[in-house]
Order: structure tokens, then sequence, then C-alpha cells
């Protein structure tokens, strides 16, 4: 028996260590406007371009989401502080920041990957 919940816990622990980096969602993400700063946000923090946060529609506020441009491979980690974006076929919108980290401003939108790293 007692074998049994040690192998049970260790094969637990591979799994885990196997869906770190998973990728957790593919879509469109576009950047919030400078219009924006020091309104605060759904967290209730104030927003500031130049921290590297998001908003995400369902991720729980605090999670660390590593977002990869699929245009040109660049990525970055953000904290999401935010809910939304609220335009359809968008499934994040970074702080001004992080956007330029992985090279979208001029684009505005880019396709993009999350991966959940906490």
């Amino acid at each position: 028996m007692l074998l049994t919940v040690v192998l049970l816990a260790s094969l637990a622990g591979c799994a885990s260590v196997q869906n770190q980096g998973a990728i957790y969602q593919r879509g469109e993400a576009a950047y919030y406007a400078s219009a924006f700063d020091g309104r605060r946000t759904a967290s209730g923090e104030r927003f500031d371009s130049r921290r590297l946060t998001a908003a995400h529609r369902s991720l729980p506020f605090g999670t660390r989401v590593q977002v990869t441009n699929e245009n040109n491979g660049r990525h970055v980690v953000v904290t999401i502080n935010d809910r939304g974006p609220y335009t359809r076929g968008r499934i994040l919108d970074l702080s001004r920041r992080a956007a330029e980290q992985i090279g979208m401003i001029r684009s505005g939108i880019a396709p993009v990957t999350l991966r959940v790293i906490d």
C-alpha cells in the first residue's frame, strides 16, 4: 500500500513537470492605448503602460504568462492584472512595454501563444 502511494505521488510530480510551459491558448493580442494610463484595472491597481502587464478574460489576477509573438518568435512574461479584451477574436491586451518587447507596436495586433508559467 505504501509503495502504491509513493508511486502515485511520484507520477503526479512528473505530470506537473511535463505540463510546465504547455501552451494554454493561441489567438490574437493587441495593446492598450495610452489613454488608459492611470485608470484602475479590474484588479484594483492603476494601469501603467511601462509595466509588463496584460488583460485576459479568465486567468486569475497575478498569473504570470509567457506571451510569444508568432510572427517573429519574440516573447515576454507578463502579469495578468485586468479583464478583457472585449474585442471579438482577441485573447489578450498587453501593456505598451510588453508589446514593444515582442515587436508588435507597428502592427498593433499580433498572433500570440500563451503559456502559464506559475
